[in-house]
């Protein structure tokens, strides 16, 4: 059976929190790490949802369309229905840093319908779209701020977010015609609403979708299956796309694989304030402190973390490999090289002492060693929290085949995310 519903996440975190979104509605889903070929689609077998994950999130605009010309292509030729380009929610992008309007001009030719439907919210996620602002929580009780106020976003050391009104932040990345439905609207008759997006997408490059509750993303996946129906369509936005796609659950799919012993290694790049918290209650852990510079010039200094990494995971120790609390101004053109030593950091400690469970915060931090470690694919196991998912990894590697790797991104997941994820706590 060919999967109807193709994703491409432009970060490994939020692709697999897709993933996630998809298995607990009881769909098949398979995350691949790159294009498959014949082999490993057979491997995986039928499916009802297939995603690339990618990191066109830290790619400029010439290194998005070798990237994503070739991901067009593919789900074009797989044959899919909806074909969902996963960012961020809080759609933090720049002209020249994983520019969304760039992606979504590449992708689109390889859909039939001309018009993108742009989803602005996921209000399980705690951000939400009205008249195409977007709001954004902060922290587990820190208030909903809009976003060029967001305490976090608005200050974001890549992408700050200084619009919240969606259709102007697109529209400065390079997005014609914007249209969109607000949400007095979507709480109202659904042939109104079908017949609202037939006339904005007789003239509109794209539409953008508010999203305050679920009823709305309940509605907009009605529009979005009537309009997959009619011809396929390409559509943007964070994991609610593939909620409100298949917003009926299923019986829920069986997690591939349960509860795993043996020490947890996890890593931190990100050092946003929910990380940082999430750090701070991470009690089970030997900590080992990176000083960003000294990794970049200093050999000695890597050898040295790697020792003392695999010493303390021989004793059956829970190892957190960070960078320094204070060092946040890596200079930013430093951080692709810093994410590349640190992802040869994490393979090298894997090889002296293989572990069966991976943890990394950190939207292109994980991109970059999950990439790294060979890995071909993600398979679903479990929920930790909201916006984190557990994946069963799948290697050519029998020594990292089927390992549990939990990637979180900077501004999601509970407190004592870390702990939970040493004692196995999991939702299915």
């Amino acid at each position: 059976m060919k999967p109807s519903y193709g994703w491409y996440g432009d970060d490994f975190t939020g692709a697999t929190d897709t993933l996630a979104t998809l298995a607990r509605r009881g769909r098949r889903a398979f995350l691949f790490l790159r294009i498959p070929d014949q082999q490993k689609l057979a491997q995986v077998g039928d499916l009802d949802a297939l995603g690339i994950a990618g990191a066109a999130r830290t790619m400029d605009p010439a290194e998005m369309r070798a990237e994503l010309v070739p991901i067009g292509a593919f789900f074009h030729d797989l044959g899919v229905r909806i074909l969902h380009y996963k960012c961020c929610s809080t759609f933090d992008s720049a002209p020249a840093r994983g520019n969304i309007a760039v992606a979504t001009a590449i992708l689109r030719e390889y859909m039939a319908q001309g018009t993108v439907a742009i989803v602005g919210g996921q209000p399980s996620l705690g951000r939400y779209c009205a008249f195409s602002n977007l709001f954004a929580s902060f922290g587990a009780d820190g208030g909903v701020f809009r976003l060029d106020r967001h305490p976090t976003m608005s200050r974001h050391p890549a992408t700050p977010m200084t619009e919240s009104d969606l259709r102007q932040h697109l529209a400065a990345l390079g997005m014609e015609d914007i249209e969109a439905v607000h949400w007095p609207l979507l709480s109202g008759d659904s042939e109104a609403i079908a017949d609202e997006w037939q006339r904005l997408s007789g003239t509109a490059s794209a539409v953008l979708l508010d999203a305050l509750d679920a009823q709305h993303i309940s509605t907009i996946g009605r529009l979005l299956r009537a309009e997959s129906r009619r011809n396929s369509l390409l559509a943007v936005g964070p994991s609610s796309v593939a909620q409100a796609f298949f917003n009926e659950r299923t019986q829920t799919v069986d997690p591939l694989s349960k509860a795993m012993d043996g020490p947890v290694l996890a890593f931190v790049g990100s050092l946003s304030p929910t990380t940082r918290v999430q750090m701070a209650a991470a009690y089970s852990y030997t900590r080992l402190t990176l000083d960003p510079e000294s990794l970049l010039s200093s050999s000695k200094m890597r050898e040295e973390i790697i020792a003392s990494a695999t010493s303390a995971l021989a004793r059956g120790e829970h190892v957190m490999l960070s960078t320094a609390p204070d060092a946040g101004d890596v200079p930013h053109s430093a951080t692709t090289d810093l994410a590349v030593v640190s992802a040869s950091l994490v393979d090298e400690v894997i090889s002296r002492h293989p572990v069966r469970r991976l943890a990394i915060a950190g939207g292109d931090t994980s991109s970059r060693i999950v990439g790294h470690l060979g890995y071909w694919g993600l398979g679903y196991h479990s929920q930790i929290s909201n916006g984190v998912a557990v994946s069963l990894a799948r290697s050519d590697d029998p020594s990292r085949d089927r390992m549990l790797v939990m990637l979180k991104g900077g501004q999601v997941g509970h407190e004592h995310l870390f702990d939970a994820f040493v004692d196995n706590k999991y939702t299915v």
